[in-house]
Order: C-alpha cells, then sequence, then structure tokens
C-alpha cells in the first residue's frame, strides 16, 4: 500500500488521481516547505483532495500541550485524522491516552526496532520508520522494518508499519519488501518510480513504427 508524502494540496489531488494511494502523510517540515501558515486550513485542504487517513503532527513536546494539540486535529475529521506523536517519554503517554479514546495514532520518526515496537504496544494505529534516515546513519533498515514486522505479527499487534523518508524509488521497493504495510512517497519520487528507459525506447519505436506504416 502507498501514501502520498506532501502538504501541498495540488500534488496531493494529482497523485490521488493516478488511483494508486490510499492515503497521506504531512511533517511539520513539509507543511513549512510547502508554504503553509497555519495548520487546521491546510488540513481541511488536504482532506479535501484526498481519500483515506491524513496524518498531522502535534508541534509541542509536554504531554498537556500534545493531548490539547490531538484533540484539535481529531475534531477536524475524527474519522481520517491520524495524529502523529514522537516516540518519546511523553509521546508514548499521550499515545497511550488517545489510542484508548479511539482516537487514531502515529508514531513517528522512529529509528529502531525498540521505539517502533514501544509505540506499537501503547495502540498506535501506525508506527512511522524512517527508511532513508536509518541508512543515513549507516544501518540496515530492511533488517530494522523485518525485525518491527516480524515481532508485530508474533504478538497480533494491530500497528501497521509505514515507511518513510524515501531517497529514491529503489527505496519503496526495498521498504515493501522488507515487510512494511505502507510506504509514504514523496510526489517527485512518485514521477521517478514511472520511469524507465527501455520502456520510453519501446513506446518512441512503437510510435516510430506507426508512423512509417501511415506513409
Amino acid at each position: 500500500m502507498l501514501f502520498v508524502d506532501s502538504s501541498d494540496p495540488e500534488e496531493v489531488r494529482t497523485i490521488f488521481s493516478w488511483g494508486v494511494v490510499s492515503g497521506t502523510t504531512t511533517n511539520p517540515m513539509l507543511l513549512a516547505k510547502d508554504g503553509a501558515t497555519d495548520v487546521e486550513p491546510r488540513v481541511r485542504m488536504l482532506l479535501a483532495v484526498s481519500e483515506g487517513p491524513v496524518s498531522v503532527q502535534v508541534l509541542g513536546h509536554e504531554q498537556g500541550a500534545m493531548m490539547d494539540e490531538a484533540a484539535a486535529l481529531h475534531e477536524i475529521d475524527p474519522a481520517r485524522i491520524v495524529v502523529k506523536l514522537p516516540p518519546t517519554e511523553a509521546g508514548l503517554v499521550t499515545a497511550r491516552k488517545l489510542a484508548s479514546r479511539g482516537v487514531h495514532v502515529n508514531v513517528t520518526a522512529c529509528m529502531s526496532f525498540q521505539q517502533a515496537y514501544l509505540a506499537a504496544l501503547t495502540g498506535a494505529r501506525y508506527v512511522s520508520v524512517f527508511w532513508g534516515r536509518i541508512r543515513d546513519m549507516g544501518y540496515d533498515a530492511t533488517q530494522v522494518v523485518g525485525t518491527i514486522r516480524t515481532q508485530l505479527d508474533r504478538e497480533g499487534l494491530p500497528a501497521k508499519i509505514i515507511a518513510g523518508s524515501m531517497r529514491q524509488p529503489v527505496d519503496v521497493t526495498e521498504a515493501l519488501l522488507a515487510g512494511s504495510h505502507v510506504v509514504t512517497v514523496t510526489p517527485p519520487i512518485f514521477r521517478k518510480m514511472l520511469v524507465h528507459p527501455k520502456t520510453e525506447e519501446t513506446l518512441r519505436e512503437f510510435a516510430d513504427a506507426w508512423a512509417k506504416r501511415s506513409k
């Protein structure tokens, strides 16, 4: 399963028009990069141009602040909003409380098996593993995701793994094969996934053959 990783409503609309994605993920860096000046209006725009879950991250670090932000986000669309929380002590406590109240939670920025496993035990709907950043640190992202998936399956935990931070198209392939339930992909990487030199060569040959026949 694929999600689109973007806070740009037009890009999200475009990728959804392909019919290949089932949800949307955002983060504060994407929101800032895409020119959002306020979170709520941008989230409403993303909901309007997409389908499925939309993950939105809280900005607070303390439990009280996270609970307040989560409540405001959840109220926008309880069925579709997924509240993203950090894998910190305050984040896990908040995740547990929210999940017990039926709020969809995504514990994000997980870089290790331990972080993701603890997050899954809170009842979170998703655990987001940053594939590219794990590799940037010199670790084997395939092993990390595979171990998480094995443990989730062994214990019957409901959390789904979202692999993010894709650097290139091959990362998408490897993250899916490693056991990620979902891979979230930026629009530029989606477009690169369509490109193969042999496809372009073949299409040119088809066009040339038909053009010669028509003369």
